[in-house]
């Protein structure tokens, strides 16, 4: 699935943009817990469970054509 980007080879395998997806639901998270939205207790279980899965799908990660060139 590569195709050029500015020039340079790129893939729009959905396991390469999961950590930014993470991070800012990480944030998200937060932010809601602190507004009062969510509870701490909720927000104390659902981050690091969103944490777990950035770095599970980093792990398998090299499942992809892309990755094992």
């Amino acid at each position: 699935m590569e195709e050029m980007c500015n020039g340079q080879k790129c893939c729009k395998c959905p396991h390469h943009s999961m950590g930014s997806w993470g991070i800012f639901l990480i944030a998200l998270v937060i932010l809601l817990g602190n507004l009062g939205i969510f509870t701490q207790g909720f927000v104390g279980i659902v981050w690091p469970i969103i944490l777990g899965l950035i770095g599970l799908s980093k792990m398998c990660g090299g499942k992809c054509k892309c990755c094992s060139k």
